[in-house]
């Protein structure tokens, strides 16, 4: 059960999951600590089995728990905290929901990851400030062994996103048909399903932290051909004034078009990914081989990735026949139907 004290969780203003969680705990007004950099150091809280950002400490009958994955975390907080939901009541919409956030989470990350690790300019950046976080108080000689360790470390990982000569093209292409979509769905919403923040919207807003505001590639194409994404990016950082009505969720008949579209970029590339990492897991195989967008895509096999796949299919399996029938209309046609 929550307690009034507030809930302690541990991350870095350069994590997308961090800032996600974040803008999530003050829309849902859930008094919270941030330890970040310096006030992380020493808290005497406990390690996560895997050591992720964000890290949330919930109370448990042996004391703390440290609790890793924004997703089940989110649906953890509305189990234990009462008003201003971010799952829509209806749930062949709530399905849609987690689909789109697992998109987030799994997919635009490649883009973010890719953009700042891929271009010198974006290199140069975030070795200079991500170190910083943990140490504010550092010399520039202090740093800079430390922006050198950082740079080589996430360069050296660029292969667990896959991005590398092959998908790179695919990975910015994606990107940009999906800042096109986005920009025009805001002007229906100003969110995914009405006038009120959903988990996958704060699952689009953690990536696009990094992407539209931050790294200067991503961040420069932003601004140049989708600014209304960049204003929405800005506005969602804090939505603890909004006051939400259940009549704010999109009903099933007035869903837009734009949401569509979304989802065939799901199906477009998202998908493939998603069912060819499962296949070579499956099969025990070191090596994915996909087709993207009608282009090669290859990278290793990501076991997590599978999980999140099967998770996906639990939630479309426990949809009734009624809820079932809508889901399956409107991902028809769009390749996300491939994944069931």
């Amino acid at each position: 059960m929550p307690t009034t004290d507030p809930i302690a969780l541990r991350g870095a203003p350069g994590s997308p999951y961090t800032r996600k969680m974040l803008a999530l705990l003050r829309y849902r007004r859930i008094p919270y600590r941030f330890l970040v950099g310096l006030w992380a150091r020493d808290t005497g809280l406990p390690r996560p089995k895997v050591d992720l950002l964000p890290t949330f400490y919930f109370d448990s009958e042996d004391g703390v728990e440290a609790i890793v994955d924004s997703t089940p975390i989110i649906r953890r907080l509305e189990d234990e905290y009462l008003g201003r939901s971010v799952i829509p009541d209806d749930p062949a919409l709530a399905f849609i929901d987690y689909l789109i956030e697992d998109y987030a989470d799994e997919w635009l990350t490649k883009a973010m990851f890719h953009y700042r690790w891929r271009y010198e300019a974006d290199i140069a950046l975030a070795g200079e400030i991500l170190p910083r976080w943990r140490d504010l108080t550092a010399s520039a000689g202090e740093i800079a062994p430390r922006a050198d360790a950082v740079r080589e470390r996430q360069i050296a990982r660029l292969y667990v996103v896959g991005s590398n000569d092959v998908t790179g093209s695919v990975i910015e292409d994606s990107y940009r048909r999906f800042l096109g979509i986005l920009d025009d769905h805001i002007g229906n919403g100003p969110f995914l399903f009405g006038g009120r923040p959903s988990s996958a919207d704060f699952g689009l807003f953690g990536q696009l932290t990094q992407l539209a505001t931050f790294d200067p590639t991503p961040r420069d194409l932003t601004a140049e051909t989708a600014p209304r994404v960049v204003a929405w990016v800005q506005s969602v950082e804090d939505l603890s004034g909004l006051e939400p009505a259940e009549a704010d969720w999109v009903g099933r008949d007035e869903v837009p078009k734009t949401l569509r579209s979304l989802l065939v970029e799901v199906g477009r590339t998202y998908v493939p990914v998603m069912l060819a990492n499962a296949r070579a897991i499956d099969s025990g195989s070191d090596r994915i081989e996909a087709v993207v967008d009608g282009e090669p895509w290859v990278q290793r096999p990501f076991p997590y990735q599978a999980k999140c796949l099967q998770w996906v299919r639990q939630e479309y399996a426990r949809l009734d026949g009624t809820d079932r029938a809508f889901v399956d209309g409107i991902l028809g046609g769009t390749g996300c139907e491939s994944l069931f």
